[in-house]
Protein backbone atom coordinates (compact mmCIF):
# COMPACT_ATOMS: atom_id res chain seq x y z
CA UNK A 1 0.00 0.00 0.00
CA UNK A 2 1.33 3.43 -0.89
CA UNK A 3 2.23 6.22 1.49
CA UNK A 4 0.99 9.78 1.40
CA UNK A 5 1.43 13.16 3.04
CA UNK A 6 -1.16 15.94 3.28
CA UNK A 7 -0.35 19.36 4.80
CA UNK A 8 -2.19 22.66 5.01
CA UNK A 9 0.21 25.33 6.21
CA UNK A 10 1.10 29.02 6.14
CA UNK A 11 4.80 28.43 5.51
CA UNK A 12 6.34 28.04 2.07
CA UNK A 13 7.63 24.62 1.02
CA UNK A 14 10.77 23.34 -0.68
CA UNK A 15 9.71 21.83 -4.02
CA UNK A 16 13.01 20.00 -4.54
CA UNK A 17 12.91 18.44 -1.09
CA UNK A 18 9.29 17.32 -1.55
CA UNK A 19 10.04 15.74 -4.94
CA UNK A 20 13.12 13.99 -3.54
CA UNK A 21 11.12 12.63 -0.58
CA UNK A 22 8.66 10.92 -2.94
CA UNK A 23 11.30 8.48 -4.16
CA UNK A 24 13.78 8.49 -1.27
CA UNK A 25 14.97 4.96 -0.47
CA UNK A 26 12.42 3.53 -2.96
CA UNK A 27 13.81 1.32 -5.73
CA UNK A 28 10.25 0.60 -6.93
CA UNK A 29 9.58 4.19 -8.06
CA UNK A 30 9.95 4.63 -11.81
CA UNK A 31 8.23 8.01 -12.17
CA UNK A 32 7.45 11.14 -10.17
CA UNK A 33 4.99 13.71 -11.52
CA UNK A 34 4.45 17.03 -9.80
CA UNK A 35 2.51 20.28 -10.02
CA UNK A 36 3.21 23.61 -8.37
CA UNK A 37 0.55 26.34 -8.38
CA UNK A 38 1.57 29.99 -8.03
CA UNK A 39 -0.24 33.26 -7.27
CA UNK A 40 -0.69 35.26 -10.49
CA UNK A 41 -0.53 39.03 -10.64
CA UNK A 42 -3.55 39.21 -12.98
CA UNK A 43 -6.90 37.41 -12.82
CA UNK A 44 -10.07 38.07 -14.81
CA UNK A 45 -8.46 41.13 -16.38
CA UNK A 46 -7.59 42.86 -13.10
CA UNK A 47 -4.28 43.25 -11.37
CA UNK A 48 -3.85 41.20 -8.21
CA UNK A 49 -1.54 42.60 -5.52
CA UNK A 50 -2.17 39.77 -3.02
CA UNK A 51 -4.41 36.81 -2.35
CA UNK A 52 -5.67 35.52 0.98
CA UNK A 53 -6.55 31.84 1.24
CA UNK A 54 -8.86 30.70 4.00
CA UNK A 55 -9.80 27.12 4.83
CA UNK A 56 -11.81 25.02 7.25
CA UNK A 57 -9.19 23.39 9.55
CA UNK A 58 -9.66 19.67 9.99
CA UNK A 59 -12.23 19.45 7.23
CA UNK A 60 -9.71 20.65 4.63
CA UNK A 61 -7.09 18.07 5.54
CA UNK A 62 -9.71 15.31 5.53
CA UNK A 63 -10.98 16.38 2.09
CA UNK A 64 -7.41 16.31 0.72
CA UNK A 65 -6.79 12.88 2.26
CA UNK A 66 -9.97 11.53 0.63
CA UNK A 67 -8.84 12.86 -2.75
CA UNK A 68 -5.46 11.14 -2.38
CA UNK A 69 -7.11 7.91 -1.25
CA UNK A 70 -9.36 8.00 -4.31
CA UNK A 71 -6.35 8.56 -6.58
CA UNK A 72 -4.62 5.58 -4.96
CA UNK A 73 -7.71 3.45 -5.67
CA UNK A 74 -7.67 4.44 -9.35
CA UNK A 75 -3.95 4.24 -10.13
CA UNK A 76 -0.84 2.49 -8.86
CA UNK A 77 0.41 5.23 -6.54
CA UNK A 78 3.43 4.38 -4.40
CA UNK A 79 3.60 7.75 -2.64
CA UNK A 80 1.79 11.08 -2.86
CA UNK A 81 2.20 14.52 -1.32
CA UNK A 82 -0.24 17.43 -1.23
CA UNK A 83 0.79 20.70 0.40
CA UNK A 84 -1.56 23.68 0.26
CA UNK A 85 -0.81 27.02 1.81
CA UNK A 86 -3.22 29.41 3.49
CA UNK A 87 -2.94 33.00 4.64
CA UNK A 88 -1.89 36.10 2.69
CA UNK A 89 0.24 35.36 -0.38
CA UNK A 90 1.87 37.67 -2.90
CA UNK A 91 2.12 37.21 -6.69
CA UNK A 92 4.70 34.58 -7.70
CA UNK A 93 4.49 32.85 -4.30
CA UNK A 94 3.78 29.12 -4.24
CA UNK A 95 0.26 28.07 -3.26
CA UNK A 96 0.10 24.33 -3.79
CA UNK A 97 2.29 21.32 -4.43
CA UNK A 98 1.02 17.97 -5.67
CA UNK A 99 3.51 15.16 -6.19
CA UNK A 100 2.88 11.53 -7.09
CA UNK A 101 5.34 8.62 -7.26
CA UNK A 102 4.53 5.47 -9.19
CA UNK A 103 6.25 2.64 -10.99
CA UNK A 104 4.97 4.05 -14.31
CA UNK A 105 4.69 7.58 -15.71
CA UNK A 106 1.10 7.16 -16.90
CA UNK A 107 -0.12 6.46 -13.38
CA UNK A 108 1.97 9.29 -11.94
CA UNK A 109 0.73 11.85 -14.49
CA UNK A 110 -2.92 10.79 -14.28
CA UNK A 111 -3.01 10.66 -10.47
CA UNK A 112 -1.28 14.05 -10.17
CA UNK A 113 -3.74 15.69 -12.56
CA UNK A 114 -6.71 13.99 -10.88
CA UNK A 115 -5.62 15.18 -7.42
CA UNK A 116 -5.22 18.75 -8.62
CA UNK A 117 -8.56 18.77 -10.48
CA UNK A 118 -10.41 17.40 -7.44
CA UNK A 119 -8.54 19.69 -5.04
CA UNK A 120 -9.80 22.72 -7.00
CA UNK A 121 -13.43 21.61 -6.66
CA UNK A 122 -13.71 19.52 -3.48
CA UNK A 123 -11.37 21.00 -0.91
CA UNK A 124 -12.84 23.76 1.30
CA UNK A 125 -10.61 26.72 0.43
CA UNK A 126 -11.77 30.28 -0.16
CA UNK A 127 -9.73 32.87 -2.09
CA UNK A 128 -9.93 36.62 -1.68
CA UNK A 129 -7.93 38.74 -4.12
CA UNK A 130 -6.71 42.27 -3.52
CA UNK A 131 -7.14 44.33 -6.70
CA UNK A 132 -6.93 48.04 -7.55
CA UNK A 133 -10.73 48.15 -7.13
CA UNK A 134 -10.64 46.53 -3.68
CA UNK A 135 -11.01 43.01 -2.39
CA UNK A 136 -13.08 40.33 -4.11
CA UNK A 137 -13.89 36.71 -3.39
CA UNK A 138 -13.00 34.34 -6.20
CA UNK A 139 -15.95 32.27 -7.39
CA UNK A 140 -15.69 28.65 -8.44
CA UNK A 141 -14.87 28.33 -12.13
CA UNK A 142 -16.86 26.29 -14.59
CA UNK A 143 -13.57 25.15 -16.18
CA UNK A 144 -12.50 23.62 -12.85
CA UNK A 145 -15.82 21.80 -12.51
CA UNK A 146 -15.48 20.50 -16.09
CA UNK A 147 -11.93 19.31 -15.45
CA UNK A 148 -13.05 17.38 -12.35
CA UNK A 149 -16.16 15.99 -14.08
CA UNK A 150 -14.14 14.30 -16.80
CA UNK A 151 -12.70 11.93 -14.19
CA UNK A 152 -16.14 10.56 -13.36
CA UNK A 153 -16.12 9.02 -16.85
CA UNK A 154 -13.07 6.93 -15.85
CA UNK A 155 -14.14 4.34 -13.28
CA UNK A 156 -11.29 2.97 -11.17
CA UNK A 157 -11.74 -0.60 -12.38
CA UNK A 158 -11.36 0.51 -16.02
CA UNK A 159 -7.79 1.71 -15.42
CA UNK A 160 -4.88 -0.68 -15.21
CA UNK A 161 -1.23 0.01 -14.42
CA UNK A 162 -0.51 -1.52 -17.81
CA UNK A 163 -2.61 1.08 -19.64
CA UNK A 164 -0.75 3.68 -21.65
CA UNK A 165 -1.29 7.40 -21.06
CA UNK A 166 -3.14 7.56 -24.41
CA UNK A 167 -5.53 4.77 -23.34
CA UNK A 168 -6.30 6.58 -20.10
CA UNK A 169 -6.85 9.88 -21.94
CA UNK A 170 -9.24 8.24 -24.41
CA UNK A 171 -11.48 7.07 -21.57
CA UNK A 172 -11.94 10.57 -20.17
Amino acid sequence: MGRYKVCVQEDDFDVGAEIAALSQERADVGAVASFVGLVRDVNDGSGVSAMTLEHYPGMTERALEEIVIEARARWSVLDACVIHRHGRLMPAERIVFVGVASAHRGDAFAACEFIMDYLKTRAPFWKREETPDGGRWVDAREADDSAAARWSATPADDVSIDDSWDEIEQRR
